[in-house]
Order: structure tokens, then sequence, then C-alpha cells
């Protein structure tokens, strides 16, 4: 019989497709693991935006991996119940984004705001000397900044 943990590690494999060294579980996309009494496994996922354009690709991803295992079936669920936030990236996920060159957002108590984009600190050397080239970055949850020190462009993870 499968346990819950198990499921937990084979979810690690299972990488956000846009920064291919962090897992689902680090970036708090996975919002509920389930295990019943047959084996059947239920996976919830919250996306980081309503219209993430990887879900299809997270969920299939997530299906191939978890049916590695000996289970007797599997759902894997898109919820909104929890709504995804920037502080649900764990620890080690906050890591591999800044060595992936990658700024981070700065936690919060729930009010975002402006200024959370403002003098944000440079992946590459650390200053914060550091402008908003734009808040609309690749994808709908980055902002373009530029650093004054290091003179490196760099994307960050807009607090949400």
């Amino acid at each position: 019989m499968v346990t819950e943990k198990e499921i937990w590690d084979v979810l690690e494999d299972v990488k956000d497709p846009e920064i291919p060294k962090v897992s689902v579980v680090d970036m708090g996309i996975i919002t509920g693991v389930e295990v019943d009494e047959e084996g059947y496994v239920k996976v919830k996922m919250t996306p980081t935006f309503a219209g993430c354009p990887a879900v299809e690709y997270m969920k299939n991803d997530i299906k191939e991996k978890v049916s590695k295992l000996p289970i007797s079936g599997l759902d894997v669920e898109v919820s909104f119940d929890v709504q995804w936030s920037t502080n649900m990236i764990t620890e080690k996920g906050r890591q591999l984004l800044k060595d992936s060159q990658f700024a981070l957002p700065p936690k919060h108590n729930g009010l975002v705001q402006i200024e959370m984009l403002e003098k944000v600190e440079c992946p590459f050397c650390n200053s914060k000397n550091t402008i908003l080239q734009s808040p609309f970055g690749p994808t709908q949850c980055r902002a373009i900044h530029y650093c004054r020190d290091c003179l490196q462009a760099f994307e960050q993870f807009k607090p949400v």
C-alpha cells in the first residue's frame, strides 16, 4: 500500500515547467494529498494564477509520475479552495528560485502593495540599488528589474 509520504516524495520530481529546478511542491502548488484504504490517490493543486497555461502540463506530469506507484486509481484536481500565494513557496523553493537568478517575492501579511516591486534585491549581486523596468514580465507572475550596480536585468516573482 502506498503512503501519503511516498506520494509527496514523487511529487518532488514534478517540476514547474517554467522553472525546471523547482518542484510543484516547493512552489506551493500542491495543496493536498489523500490516499484512501484501497490505494486511491487524490492530489489537489492550485496554480499560481487562474489562467496559468502550464496547468494541463503539470497535471499530466503528476499523473505520469504518481501512476508508477502501486495505486488503485488517481485523481488530480485543480482547486481554488486555497488561494495560492507567494508565501506558500517553501524555503527550499525560495533558494532554488534565487539560484535560478530570480529575485524573491517579499513575505507579506496578505496586503500586497506596488511598493513591494521597488528596491528589489538583485539575485546576481544582492544590491538593492535596483529599478523596476516593467511590472509585466514574460508571465503574469513576474516583473522585470534592472540593477544599477552590476548592470544586470533580472526577473522577480511578484508577491501575490
